[in-house]
């Protein structure tokens, strides 16, 4: 006599008995992993910060048995990957000398001037620039750039010197090793404010050394657009590196800081 199927709460009572072994599991997933689509529904359902650890544990797997409350173990956190700290997290990264790595690490910046062109003078006008602020074994804190006068940006500062220039972190290994978007505001960012003038007679030579050490290619580069280096004076620093804006750092706190990357 052949078995007969399950129906109506037979059925049921098959399902229970087919998934019973897997009721003390539940499925957890590190955001980088690839997912199907129906998992992803549900994690996208959990995304509430008291849900976000348990998400971010890596078992070996996706399922990981589900232990008692009085048992229960913390999940290990990724440096810098909550907006909330965390007793026991990492110590706050110094902002000074943060700010000294940036400079120091920083192979481009973006720099934004006060433009003079006829369409949209006196509104705000960016580039982005190779920089320089000294040699690999020698950081100054001060940005030299190689430039010339043809340049939109540097006619804009030959009538008004005042400047900004951005330093992002995307270019480190901190928010990749983290998990960071480039665009979080975890991954820090830097802006120098201040006059960018032409360097004197008596600095050219470093500021050459300073510069060409960095991006060798600029030596190369067309003589007939007659190139010379300027550099920020700096008057204000501003570090962002966590939710909630930013912070200043004064020129003595920035100048004295030894460049440090945490």
């Amino acid at each position: 006599m052949s078995a007969r199927p399950c129906s109506g709460l037979g059925w049921l009572l098959c399902c229970g008995a087919l998934l019973a072994p897997a009721a003390g599991y539940v499925i957890v997933s590190p955001v980088s992993w690839a997912v199907p689509s129906e998992v992803d529904e549900d994690l996208d359902g959990a995304s509430a910060e008291d849900a976000l650890p348990a998400l971010l544990e890596d078992p070996g797997s996706i399922w990981q048995r589900r232990f008692p409350a009085a048992r229960a173990r913390p999940p290990p956190v990724p440096r810098g990957m909550f907006s909330y700290r965390r007793p026991g997290g990492p110590a706050p990264r110094p902002r000074a000398g943060l700010a000294r790595f940036l400079a120091h690490a920083s192979a481009w910046g973006c720099l934004a001037t006060v433009s003079t062109h006829e369409q949209i003078q006196g509104l705000p006008f960016g580039s982005c620039l190779p920089i320089s602020d000294g040699p690999f074994s020698n950081s100054t804190g001060t940005p030299f750039f190689y430039v010339t006068a043809r340049d939109p940006v540097v006619a804009d500062l030959m009538k008004n010197p005042m400047a900004s220039l951005m330093l992002p972190e995307s270019e480190g290994d901190f928010c990749r090793k983290n998990i960071v978007d480039p665009e979080d505001p975890r991954c820090a960012r830097l802006t120098l404010t201040g006059q960018v003038i032409t360097v004197p007679p008596e600095e050219v030579e470093f500021a050459k050394h300073a510069v060409f050490s960095r991006h060798p290619g600029m030596r190369k580069w067309p003589r007939q657009y007659e190139w010379f280096f300027m550099k920020m004076r700096i008057e204000h620093i501003w570090l962002h590196k966590w939710f909630g804006g930013g912070a200043s750092i004064s020129r003595e706190e920035y100048f004295q800081a030894v460049p440090r990357k945490a």
